[in-house]
Order: C-alpha cells, then sequence, then structure tokens
C-alpha cells in the first residue's frame, strides 16, 4: 500500500510541476538538473556531451537481453541521479540503451534529478531511501522487487535479469 500512495504522489507532483527543471550547480557552477525529467532533458548540450557519448560507446550484451525481451515491459522504473555524478553519467545513458533495445515503454519510467546532497527541492523522493545515485528500482504490480545502486553488481543488464527473476 505504501508504495502505491507514493506512485500517487509521484504522479500528482509530476502534472504539478516543472519538467526538466535547470538549476546551477553552487558547486561546479554549471547547469544541473532537478526534478521530474524526461529523456529530452539530455538533448541540451550541457549534458548530451557525457549522455551521447557514453550511449554510443556502450556495447550491450545481447544475450542477456534476449532473456529479458518482452519481459521488462510488466515493471514500471525510477531512476534517481545526479547530473553532476559521475556514476550516473556512465550508468545512465547505458540503461536508456538497455530500454531502447528492449523497446521498453517509456511512459513507465520516471527519472528523478536530485542536488549533491541527493535531495529533490519538490520532496517527492524522501520515502525512496536515496543515499547513492544513481539508483534504479525496479516495480512490479506496485511492489518494489530491487535495485541497482551507484554500479551494477555484474553488469546492468544481469542485474536486471537477476531483479527479475525474484
Amino acid at each position: 500500500m505504501k508504495h502505491i500512495l507514493l506512485l500517487i504522489i509521484l504522479s500528482v507532483t509530476l502534472k504539478a510541476q516543472e519538467i526538466n527543471k535547470l538549476i546551477i550547480d553552487e558547486k561546479s557552477e554549471k547547469p544541473m538538473l532537478i526534478g521530474i525529467c524526461d529523456r529530452s532533458a539530455f538533448t541540451d548540450t550541457s549534458f548530451s556531451w557525457w549522455f551521447n557519448s557514453e550511449y554510443n560507446m556502450y556495447t550491450l550484451d545481447t544475450l542477456t537481453l534476449d532473456s529479458i525481451s518482452g519481459k521488462l515491459n510488466d515493471y514500471t522504473i525510477t531512476i534517481v541521479m545526479g547530473t553532476w555524478c559521475s556514476d550516473s553519467r556512465r550508468e545512465v545513458p547505458r540503461f536508456y540503451k538497455i530500454l531502447d533495445r528492449l523497446n521498453y515503454d517509456q511512459k513507465k519510467l520516471t527519472l528523478i534529478c536530485v542536488n549533491h546532497e541527493k535531495k529533490n527541492p519538490n520532496g517527492d523522493i524522501e520515502n525512496l531511501a536515496i543515499k547513492f545515485v544513481p539508483t534504479i528500482i525496479f516495480y512490479k504490480n506496485n511492489d518494489e522487487l530491487g535495485r541497482i545502486v551507484e554500479t551494477p553488481q555484474e553488469t546492468l543488464e544481469k542485474d536486471i535479469l537477476k531483479i527479475m527473476v525474484k
């Protein structure tokens, strides 16, 4: 029930707030995304240089992806990341490449960008217990089934498969 309420709150918050909000990072004095975002945010030149580079250079584990194919759309996914974070800059573009290969319905994906304190000014992630970014959370029937936190234990593809077979 807690996860259903959280998803409803996220949905209402998503409709009520600005998407792809840019602020200036106090540490680097460069643009930073904050709050609910979508993939189009990465077309901004402040982010496209690292997103496109990592996306294009990543080699997919197609064998593992073949065993996931057609099944991932049964899940909703929340990604919490920081555009200032090197792990997020590496893993999130790779994850998007996997989603693209699997034809994942990105309406089932929520992307939330946070500041250095892993906070979002809208307060819509407090119940997610985010300690490190990126955190990729997988839900099925509104229940959290697993997370990939900061870096995969093996590979993104193999970690996704392990979450799906729990």
